[in-house]
């Protein structure tokens, strides 16, 4: 039996995260937030075009001289470590510091992190400065946390490490370490498409820059991709149209429909 009202682990109804991510997306397209992301080189031009879909701005500037001003004034930072270079990594450090001086919220996306150490350690010393989020999927998490992905693990780390832990699979998750959700819109496309993880963090960045939960605004981020993947699955042929067809549904997303689409447990 449907109970419409029954408040999931998160504290809060199917139907009141739902409409968070439909009153998010509204307040991205309002404010349009400014995002700086430091990501991977495959990355840059889609996650890009992601973000204007969304309403937000991105800006991707690596240079030593610029960084701390471009991160002072945007209202959101990524920190991607998809292609872990000098360059990045000083990127990186001065970002990081300038956002802690600011009190921006970012987000960590640690890519790959299982396949090379001085990576995964470095995002080790970069959770300890205090993502509001961490993305990630079950591998890098078994990497970052020393221990097999459960969803107890999980619960744990993100006690632990003060920060949201959204995980990437099948059905995804979302924790704070006292709330849990899970999310299970998306598309099998998704996963054939190069960077759609890294597009995904990013908006998750633009989503703490409008709502100071972060629990709440990584359920929406994973909601408004998710369902933006849904519609681009329903007009694609394959990997290479739906890379298309996913900016177009994010910049055609409404509220209403977000609502209704939305599979929050």
């Amino acid at each position: 039996m449907h109970h419409p009202q029954t408040a999931s682990r998160s504290g809060f109804s199917r139907e009141e995260l739902g409409q968070a991510a439909s009153d998010i997306l509204a307040r991205l397209r309002t404010h349009a937030p400014r995002v700086h992301c430091i990501t991977n080189a495959v990355a840059q031009n889609f996650t890009a075009n992601v973000l204007l879909a969304a309403g937000c701005v991105p800006s991707m500037t690596l240079s030593p001289e610029e960084i701390g001003p471009f991160v002072a004034g945007a209202q959101g930072l990524l920190i991607n470590l998809g292609t872990f270079d000098a360059e990045r990594r000083e990127a990186t450090e001065i970002a990081v510091r300038t956002a802690t001086q600011n009190k921006l919220p970012w987000v960590l996306d640690p890519v790959y992190i299982e396949r090379a150490p001085p990576r995964a350690v470095f995002a080790r010393e970069l959770i300890g400065r205090g993502p509001a989020a961490v993305r990630l999927n079950h591998a890098e998490f078994s990497a970052l946390g020393g221990s097999t992905m459960t969803r107890e693990n999980a619960i744990a780390y993100a006690r632990a490490k003060h920060t949201v832990v959204a995980l990437s699979g099948e059905t995804d998750l979302v924790t704070d370490g006292e709330r849990v959700a899970t999310v299970a819109n998306g598309h099998a496309l998704m996963a054939k498409v190069t960077a759609m993880g890294c597009a995904g963090s990013a908006i998750l960045s633009a989503c703490l820059a409008v709502e100071s939960d972060a629990f709440r605004a990584a359920v929406a981020a994973l909601v408004i991709m998710g369902i933006a993947g849904e519609h681009a699955g329903e007009k694609s042929e394959g990997p290479g149209s739906f890379a298309v067809a996913i900016v177009d549904a994010l910049h055609s997303l409404d509220g209403p429909g977000l609502s209704a689409r939305a599979k929050v447990d």
